[in-house]
């Protein structure tokens, strides 16, 4: 069998609400975004099976929203993530053969911080003055703007009615998590940077959304491409770690379309800077990484703690479509993540 067709998941209608109104969560892949999480009507409980009171449900709720847009040969990413007990964010532009620009924020109990509640409406935002950022969150777009000590961006990345990658999975004993990635999205607007213009043209752009009551101890390890092969749109995500309970939190885009990809499986020597193996269960996917830049940052606060890394560089080797054709991966830039949190 075609590896491309080894996997071949059950894929739902998108519910009205993630959690119902009995306040049990609706779990699977969906085909489409789910616009209302209804995170009110789920009822969080201890190990033992009692209830938690509201104060630890609420700061038991993670959430972090994400864009990259990536160039022929520069990629930006931005990041605001809500742990409840504080809330961080990073920006960065990574240009091949440049220094990196690179810009951090942390707001202690996320006062100045905010986040959509929902993929589809609101605002995420963080900052203020010269160095603030935001992801406005729409059914059709989401825009990026985002200032920072000589980077200015006005961007938009446009669904165009692609398919996301939108799941959600039970996680640990009595929580969920809810997912949703869209990946080689056309993006408009500008970037500049200390004045002088980058060209977004056939720039590609990925978002994620991510929320739910995760585990208290998490890891997990991601891949990234948003890019312009040979003239065709395509992008990949591929993840281990956290949506794995009956889903996969993998897939790929390709000329709008999406193929879901079965399980992924990262071989790397953690802190060594040597190239990355990036496969797929059945195959699909067959990937080296090599990494040119590394955004890092250990957090010990207490109760907290978080050790990221994330990684831009470049990816070779071979990406099999359903239909049976076979993709050929050359120097292709991206992204590759290895991160652990208590929380």
């Amino acid at each position: 069998m075609s590896p491309s067709l080894c996997y071949q998941p059950i894929v739902s209608p998108a519910p009205a609400t993630l959690i119902d109104q009995h306040g049990k969560l609706q779990q699977g892949l969906f085909d489409a975004s789910v616009a209302n999480l209804n995170v009110a009507a789920f009822r969080l409980h201890s190990v033992m099976d009692k209830p938690v009171s509201r104060l630890a449900q609420h700061f038991a709720y993670k959430q972090f929203q994400f864009v990259c847009v990536s160039g022929p040969d520069w990629l930006l990413a931005i990041a605001i993530a809500d742990v409840r007990y504080v809330c961080s964010g990073f920006a960065y532009l990574y240009q091949n053969n440049q220094p990196v620009r690179e810009f951090a924020l942390l707001a202690p109990l996320g006062f100045g911080c905010q986040l959509s509640v929902s993929p589809q409406q609101g605002l995420a935002s963080m900052g203020k003055g010269q160095k603030q950022w935001q992801i406005n969150c729409a059914a059709e777009n989401w825009t990026l703007r985002c200032q920072a000590s000589g980077l200015d961006a006005d961007l938009t990345l446009h669904f165009d009615q692609q398919p996301p990658l939108a799941l959600a999975a039970p996680t640990g004993y009595n929580g969920w998590t809810y997912t949703e990635k869209n990946n080689a999205l056309r993006v408009s607007g500008s970037l500049l940077l200390d004045g002088q213009t980058l060209d977004v043209q056939s720039a590609r752009g990925g978002i994620d959304f991510s929320a739910g009551f995760m585990r208290r101890e998490t890891s997990w390890r991601w891949s990234s491409i948003n890019t312009l092969l040979q003239g065709q749109v395509l992008g990949l995500n591929l993840a281990a770690g956290v949506n794995e309970t009956g889903v996969a939190e993998n897939a790929l885009w390709y000329d709008g379309e999406i193929q879901h990809l079965s399980p992924a499986r990262f071989e790397f020597d953690r802190g060594q800077n040597t190239p990355w193996r990036v496969t797929t269960l059945c195959g699909e996917v067959d990937l080296t990484f090599t990494a040119d830049f590394c955004r890092q940052e250990k957090l010990q606060l207490g109760i907290l703690a978080s050790n990221f890394r994330q990684y831009v560089g470049h990816y070779n080797g071979t990406v099999h479509l359903r239909d049976g054709r076979e993709l050929q991966l050359q120097h292709c830039l991206g992204l590759a993540e290895d991160h652990y949190a208590k929380w």
